[in-house]
């Protein structure tokens, strides 16, 4: 992806004309070390992690190419962005493993005590169902 993909011709036209420096742009990554945008300002050919998984996507084990920076309560937040175009579908689980992970969580569910199934997660701090954890069993 070249350079000149990643500039974006209104904040360009704004800084000329103004002379105002956007604060987190920095297409060329000369400022921050990687090239930089601000919020919902990235170009439309990278997108992050939660972007690429609404569209059934994930990075495909590529490294980021750039970021997004923004200010949010005084902190200095970050997200990463990936190529759309080297990204890979997302992996779907077969049916063996959703039925393991269906018995993971009913194993969850399950008190060791009573061996009675909760419409809850039993807690991890207690170990046993609410009803074992204040004397009875129910």
């Amino acid at each position: 992806m070249t350079t000149s993909a990643l500039t974006s011709e209104f904040l360009d036209a704004l800084g000329a004309r103004t002379g105002i420096r956007v604060e987190f742009y920095d297409p060329t990554g000369t400022r921050y070390g990687f090239p930089t945008f601000p919020f919902r300002l990235a170009p439309d050919a990278l997108a992050t992690r939660r972007q690429l998984r609404a569209d059934g996507l994930c990075p495909g084990g590529f490294d980021p190419v750039a970021q997004i920076l923004w200010r949010h309560k005084k902190q200095r937040r970050i997200a990463y962005l990936y190529r759309r175009d080297l990204a890979k579908p997302k992996r779907i689980a077969s049916p063996a493993q959703l039925a393991v992970i269906e018995r993971m969580l009913i194993a969850r569910r399950t008190c060791g005590t009573c061996g009675n199934t909760r419409d809850y997660y039993i807690p991890r701090s207690i170990g046993t169902c609410l009803s074992c954890a204040a004397g009875g069993h129910r």
